[in-house]
């Protein structure tokens, strides 16, 4: 018997906005003299993304970063037929295309953290994918045979970049690239951008739940509070801790966002791109942390859960350990027993606070 973590899930995930993460204790302007705080929720990217922002253009800056949203969606969504990356793997093997250098720039990223993991995140992972379909009408478990198919189309190394043209190509017939491991991730990046344009200075970012980012001081002085779900909890009904944190970029991925159960065994939707099954590296949880003065921050954040998750803790730590100012906590698991443990990179400097009972923190 399966029991549907997908389809019935992803309507219980979007009723409540997909929060992988809750931002706590968004309190408003108590000095009247200060600028209000402006909030407006919307559905993009098939999740409830949060824009906040204080000041006298927050409405202005708001509107604008929708409107950038949906300008990334459209070029970077691969169930938009005409949208850049559709057009890339529909001319998979056959032809280069021509695209937005937008999207050149974010693959460009991710093919460097493909190489430094060792193909442990890699964007063609989209066959495989399609072939899961988790989280969908259609999730199911494939044969050995149909995974060792399409595992033949997953190598980051047969993506061909023409930089002069700004063109793409995959050089197999069947290959196909997903975006959607990073793109929230980039889509915050581009929201820093209007709001600082429009002179925002105090604001935060929550594009579902899953990539947030905490722009300049809350005005009660206060550091930002985020509360990290517990995986094993229905959602926000447990934290694993809360967070304390200044301006910062942030990323949570995890096995609990989109899953079925069969024989009781969890099949969620990041995949290991060495086997073609969902990783099962031991970690159930993996947040990112990244300074906010490190370009892209929250693409690499976004990026880093993916490479963290799929590596595990020993080589995933490793990793980060060697990134200058990026930090992870990972939460995990036996998958046998609820022996759940916290681990933290060594450059982790982030208050941790309110930890769950049920997790023991390791170093």
């Amino acid at each position: 018997m399966i029991y549907l973590g997908g389809q019935k899930m992803i309507k219980k995930i979007l009723a409540m906005g997909m929060c992988l993460i809750l931002v706590l204790s968004l309190v408003a302007c108590s000095d009247k003299n200060k600028d209000v705080k402006v909030d407006k929720s919307a559905t993009k990217m098939d999740t409830v993304m949060q824009l906040s922002a204080y000041g006298s253009n927050a409405t202005k800056a708001i509107d604008a970063a929708y409107t950038k949203i949906d300008e990334i969606e459209q070029m970077a969504s691969n169930t938009i037929a005409t949208s850049d990356v559709s057009k890339i793997n529909a001319a998979a093997g056959k032809d280069y295309v021509v695209v937005n250098p937008e999207v050149i720039r974010i693959i460009k990223t991710t093919l460097i953290y493909s190489k430094l993991s060792n193909g442990a995140f890699d964007i063609t992972i989209g066959p495989l994918i399609k072939l899961w379909a988790i989280g969908t009408p259609q999730e199911r478990i494939p044969s050995p045979a149909e995974i060792k198919e399409k595992l033949a189309l997953v190598n980051y190394k047969d993506i061909s970049i023409n930089e002069k043209d700004n063109s793409v190509k995959l050089m197999k017939p069947g290959m196909s690239i997903d975006l959607g491991g990073v793109a929230k991730g980039y889509t915050a990046d581009e929201v820093i951008k209007v709001f600082k344009k429009y002179k925002i200075t105090t604001a935060l970012i929550n594009l579902g739940g899953s990539s947030i980012y905490t722009m300049g001081e809350k005005p009660d002085k206060t550091l930002w509070s985020v509360g990290i779900q517990n995986p094993r909890k229905e959602r926000n009904e447990g934290f694993v801790g809360i967070i304390k944190m200044p301006q910062t970029a942030l990323s949570t991925s995890g096995d609990y966002e989109r899953f079925f159960i069969k024989d009781g065994k969890r099949y969620h939707h990041i995949l290991d791109p060495a086997t073609g099954y969902p990783a099962y590296a031991g970690v159930m949880s993996d947040t990112i942390v990244v300074d906010s003065s490190i370009p892209d921050c929250n693409m690499l954040a976004d990026t880093l859960t993916k490479l963290t998750f799929v590596s595990g803790i020993d080589k995933g730590l490793k990793i980060i350990d060697n990134l200058k100012g990026i930090s992870c906590m990972a939460e995990t698991t036996d998958y046998k027993t609820t022996n759940y443990k916290i681990y933290k990179s060594t450059n982790w400097k982030t208050q941790l606070d309110n930890i769950d009972p049920g997790f023991k923190v390791v170093n």
